[in-house]
């Protein structure tokens, strides 16, 4: 009886040491998956894609509560911005560009004294890069979203192709995947472009991707234009959001350079082909700038102040361009079809200043 006794308090000591491994096995399995999912996550988006959206836009430091919150309020902001088909227009700002009196306040002016585009200051989020900007974008607008980095101080005006500003002009880019990955259309636009009119009906209806251009050749799908990464038109689908990762991706291809020169690599790309994405050029007629400006006020859409270097000189020729649109705008019909009204801009921003930016170590924000 007492063998027996032992034996059968062996074979529970057994089952219950099998028990805890079983049980301490799987724990250790179930962290492991975790932490190999966080691991992961951290790697570029051609080897782990966050489909919540923008987690992967906050330092890794953040917490999962905290990137859910930030996911959360995007989400709150789009939706609440965005028209039936979700879209939605973004912009982004920085201290620099909030102060009063700044370029932030002759982009809002813009659409409320456009051809009939005050109604899309209803659909306008602006991204704030920093508090004093978020401060400043809730004292003067509805839609506004907070995406502050801890890897760089992006409050002042970012001096040209600086690494400071190159981060904040990568930043958005893949902000921009973010927004495109949560199911939202978005045309981006620079704070320093004025919109004069509704630029949709002037948009490509099968195009995936179209963009604003420094230079037209006169035909819409050539190469040869010169894309301005500062005014977008993008589709949410799979095609525009593999570009988009390709687009962020290709930094470390060619590095030192800004996303505008970078798209202009890559529009040729074999692999824009492969995802069969649709890319337009947007004719400066409709959409000018500095650099090649809209000549005929009767179709222009958006102006933008590229070409341009210093915060002085880029809001002088911004508030003479909101000038001469006032002017036209107090013409008879009979004159304005005549065409008879021009910008009277470039001015501080004369094209020469291009050739002495780097002695004069001016800012521009292109």
């Amino acid at each position: 009886m007492l063998r027996e006794t032992k034996v059968l308090h062996l074979r529970r000591a057994i089952a219950a040491s099998f028990f805890f491994a079983t049980v301490s096995l799987s724990c250790l399995v179930l962290f492991g998956d975790i932490d190999s999912h966080r691991f992961f996550s951290t790697f570029p988006y051609s080897y782990s894609v966050s489909l919540s959206g923008i987690s992967s836009i906050f330092p890794s430091v953040h917490n999962d509560p905290i990137e859910t919150s930030n996911d959360y309020q995007l989400e709150k902001v789009l939706n609440e911005a965005a028209m039936k088909d979700r879209t939605v227009i973004l912009t982004t700002l920085n201290e620099a560009w909030a102060a009063p009196n700044s370029v932030i306040e002759l982009f809002l002016e813009s659409f409320r004294i456009g051809d009939r585009t005050s109604a899309f200051l209803n659909h306008l989020v602006i991204i704030a890069l920093d508090q004093k900007a978020f401060a400043r974008c809730q004292a003067i607008h509805t839609h506004c979203f907070c995406l502050v980095s801890e890897e760089a101080d992006f409050r002042e005006e970012a001096y040209f192709m600086t690494p400071r500003y190159l981060m904040m002009m990568w930043r958005r880019i893949d902000f921009l995947r973010s927004v495109l990955e949560m199911g939202y259309n978005f045309v981006f636009t620079d704070a320093d472009i004025m919109w004069f009119r509704n630029p949709f009906p002037q948009f490509y209806s099968d195009a995936d991707f179209q963009t604003a251009c420094d230079h037209f050749t006169g035909r819409f799908d050539d190469v040869e234009n010169r894309p301005n990464g500062g005014f977008n038109y993008v589709k949410s689908n799979n095609r525009s959001i593999e570009f988009y990762k390709f687009w962020y991706s290709s930094r470390e291809t060619y590095p030192g350079f800004h996303d505008q020169d970078v798209l202009n690599y890559i529009k040729t790309h074999p692999f824009i082909t492969d995802i069969g994405l649709k890319m337009r050029f947007l004719d400066t007629s409709n959409f000018g700038g500095l650099c090649e400006p809209s000549r005929d006020l009767n179709h222009v859409c958006t102006m933008h102040a590229n070409c341009c270097f210093g915060l002085e000189s880029k809001l002088h020729d911004l508030r003479i361009m909101l000038q001469d649109w006032k002017h036209y705008l107090s013409l008879p019909p009979s004159l304005k079809k005549l065409s008879v009204v021009s910008w009277r801009v470039p001015q501080k921003c004369s094209l020469d200043s291009l050739r002495h930016y780097d002695a004069a170590g001016t800012s521009v924000k292109e």
